[in-house]
């Protein structure tokens, strides 16, 4: 596995930096490293990437929260987007990031993720599964409801009212760019009257109002991995909003959260279950039935066993959930139990084990206070 450098690195900044400090670190790595200014220089595209991967998830509270408490781990893999800087190529880092470009004389978000035609990529979409215990651990498959807005089907996403079409737009000329003079310096631009897009709808359609798209709600089907846990993300590509103007449509983001379950406490891929016995058993050694994610099992208990000792049960615990053929182990920790009441027989049993061992307990019939009295009497009597 390639190193990952760290995404603080990459900017350059503390971990403490605020949200501010953060974009102007970026916007000055991502200008110097602008595929516009590097044509041909794979290596700057590449830093260009890994810039705007960085930037992606530490300008987001929650992928920097993630990020800090779990690395990358927190936020790739299964949890993030593609490998290669956090994008597939800078048609993508355009897409989100566009508007830092604007205003500095070379292709940004309006050039790149629009063009003249106003294509464009769909929103990306989230949404969050709450699992059970032994669902995360088996894998299995939801149902899930996503309301996004999808291609107007009256105007086929054009936008126009049947029977007519976009006109090219009459301020930029359909580029969907503008060059404004400041000074010495010309400045290219996103066309204010058409936003980028090279056309305007003079008639819309009546279904979508001009904007080419409608809110629909669609059912789809996802199948879990086994082993996913709290605050991992699971990328479904093309499962978000339809482009607009025939671009592409955008990701769907599957955060999930797994209950607490009454037996098993989860410890990475490893489960924890504290089993009780009583101290006959503890002593005396016995078989007791304990559970296991798949059913139950019997573990031996040695004569003697004390409070606190461990069992582990080796691949009864989570398995991995980017797909490697690891599996954790069920650790069980023995818990011994004291009756709060013995009486009759069982008392005199246990008395006369006490008089074997030569222990000295307390008589049933004296409190606390007796005790603490006698003790003192006896510093009394001394003087």
């Amino acid at each position: 596995m390639a190193t990952q450098t760290c995404y603080y690195e990459v900017l350059s900044v503390s971990r403490t930096a605020s949200g501010d400090e953060i974009k102007k670190a970026y916007r000055k790595l991502a200008l110097k490293y602008h595929p516009d200014r590097n044509q041909g220089d794979d290596a700057a595209v590449e830093m260009f990437k890994q810039a705007s991967g960085a930037f992606d998830v530490l300008s987001d509270s929650t992928k920097r929260s993630r990020y800090d408490q779990y690395g990358h781990a927190g936020v790739t893999g299964a949890a993030g987007r593609a490998a290669g800087g956090g994008f597939n190529d800078v048609n993508d880092i355009f897409s989100a990031f566009g508007d830092i470009f604007e205003g500095f004389g070379f292709g940004g978000g309006g050039k790149r993720s629009r063009g003249a035609s106003g294509a464009r990529r769909g929103a990306t979409l989230e949404t969050t599964i709450v699992l059970e215990l032994p669902e995360a651990a088996s894998g299995c498959k939801r149902e899930l409801e996503v309301s996004r807005r999808e291609t107007c089907d009256t105007c086929d996403g054009s936008g126009a009212k049947a029977g007519s079409t976009p006109v090219t737009c009459k301020t930029c000329g359909g580029h969907g760019q503008v060059i404004q003079s400041q000074g010495f310096f010309r400045v290219q631009t996103a066309c204010p009257a058409c936003k980028g897009e090279g056309k305007a709808v003079n008639d819309p359609c009546g279904d979508c109002s001009g904007s080419g798209r409608v809110m629909k709600t669609s059912t789809l089907e996802v199948n879990i991995p086994g082993g996913v846990d709290n605050g991992m993300q699971m990328p479904i590509r093309g499962e978000g909003e339809a482009g607009i103007k025939g671009g592409p449509r955008g990701d769907l983001h599957v955060n999930f959260k797994v209950k607490d379950h009454p037996l098993f406490q989860r410890d990475g891929q490893d489960l924890l279950c504290r089993v009780p016995i009583s101290y006959y058993q503890a002593a005396l050694g016995a078989e007791v039935e304990i559970p296991t994610l798949t059913g139950r099992e019997t573990l031996k208990i040695k004569h003697g066993t004390q409070p606190g000792e461990v069992h582990r049960l080796r691949h009864k615990g989570m398995p991995d959930p980017n797909g490697r053929h690891s599996v954790g182990d069920l650790l069980v920790e023995i818990q011994i139990e004291v009756p709060r009441k013995v009486e009759g027989r069982q008392e005199k049993l246990l008395r006369e084990l006490a008089e074997l061992e030569e222990a000295n307990v307390m008589p049933h019939r004296k409190s606390f206070f007796d005790h603490v009295k006698n003790f003192f009497a006896g510093d009394d009597d001394a003087e």
